[in-house]
This record gives structure tokens, sequence and C-alpha cells, in this order.
């Protein structure tokens, strides 16, 4: 993974710092616009390649530069 982003947060209800790591790349899967994420709660792989959907916001606008309209 060339260019990978870290966030981290601590879940207080489970009591673990959660962990996501991205490479940033946007993707289409022919309905959905997403972000792959991997999880870790810990430093403990929970979850590969979770998707998170792209916000109609972030959607909308991704649309009107794609459309020369920015």
């Amino acid at each position: 993974m060339g260019d990978v982003r870290q966030d981290e947060r601590l879940i207080e209800g489970l009591k673990v710092i959660e962990t996501t790591e991205t490479d940033n790349v946007l993707r289409w899967d022919g309905s959905v616009l997403y972000v792959e994420h991997d999880v870790y709660h810990n430093g403990q792989l929970v979850h590969r390649k979770y998707r998170r959907k792209v916000t109609a916001e972030v959607a909308k606008v991704l649309l009107s530069v794609i459309a020369g309209k920015a």
C-alpha cells in the first residue's frame, strides 16, 4: 500500500483503541462509491478492506469536478 493514512480513536464502551489504515483510493462497485479501510482493535486486525461509503455531499462535489463545473 503506497501512501497509507492512519486514524486512531478510543471506543470507550469496548475499552479498545480502534485504528484504521487506508490508502484513500476512491473505488466504485457499480452502485456505491467507497474507500477501503483495514480496522484494528488494540493493534489486532478485526476487518480487512472494510468499505466506508463516501458521503452524498462528497460524491456531489466529485461529480461536479469531473463534469467540469467546479
